[in-house]
């Protein structure tokens, strides 16, 4: 009952929040400016996004959009930074706690993605499954989505998961099957740790994590720097 009230209180802030904002060609309201966001977050501080270099000890980045290191062969970020809104990096953080007690770690390839950049990766793919379609606006544009792997304390390597970061192919999928045993029991070890901790899998993409609440949060199209 506490969650739903919670829920329900935080729809109405965005929706007081973001009543001043103009919707875009597919009728969203996307934040854009700093004063509304600084708006929200001082009726709900919960609402603030958080760097998770500062949130999560010991969390490990890999921002690959900050790279031309991804499927759009370019830099889409200024800068490879990470936040989540304040709960979701609470959960991450104790994620990570969790497993440190058995040597592992997570690393974050991606959290919070303005929704600009999203509307350009939707150019390039035009595929639901992997890129979330602009007209909807994607869970990354709320600061409610991260996408993790685990890594090795000891030398920092990454285990062993089913396919690269962003692979857009059936073998990405969390119910695909034919996978060495050890990349398998992996996967589900990310999952199962996630999902203690209020995350919810992403069926098309072993590394994509939701977090629970992710509609009560409004669309971001805000730099880094912005919201330090």
């Amino acid at each position: 009952m506490k969650s739903a009230r919670i829920a329900s209180l935080l729809i109405v802030l965005a929706a007081a929040c973001s009543a001043s904002v103009r919707p875009n060609e597919f009728g969203l309201r996307v934040v854009g400016d700093e004063a509304t966001y600084a708006r929200h977050v001082g009726r709900e501080p919960g609402t603030k996004l958080v760097e998770l270099t500062t949130a999560v000890p010991g969390i490990a980045l890999d921002i690959r959009y900050a790279t031309e290191n991804n499927f759009m062969k370019r830099a889409l970020y200024t800068e490879p930074a990470a936040f989540l809104r304040a709960p979701a990096a609470r959960a991450l953080a104790a994620v990570q706690d969790e497993l440190r007690g058995q040597g592992l770690g997570l690393k974050v390839y991606d959290a919070y993605r303005p929704y600009s950049v999203t509307k350009a990766m939707w150019e390039s793919i035009r595929n639901a499954d992997y890129v979330a379609d602009p007209a909807k606006g994607s869970r990354h544009n709320r600061g409610c989505a991260v996408d993790v792997t685990l890594i090795r304390l000891s030398d920092g390597m990454e285990l062993p998961m089913p396919t690269p970061y962003d692979d857009f192919t059936p073998r990405a999928r969390h119910d695909f099957a034919g996978l060495p045993a050890e990349v398998i029991a992996n996967r589900r070890l990310l999952r199962e740790s996630m999902e203690r901790h209020g995350f919810v899998a992403f069926e098309s993409e072993w590394w994509h994590y939701d977090f629970k609440g992710w509609e009560t949060y409004e669309l971001m199209d805000l730099g880094f720097q912005a919201l330090r």
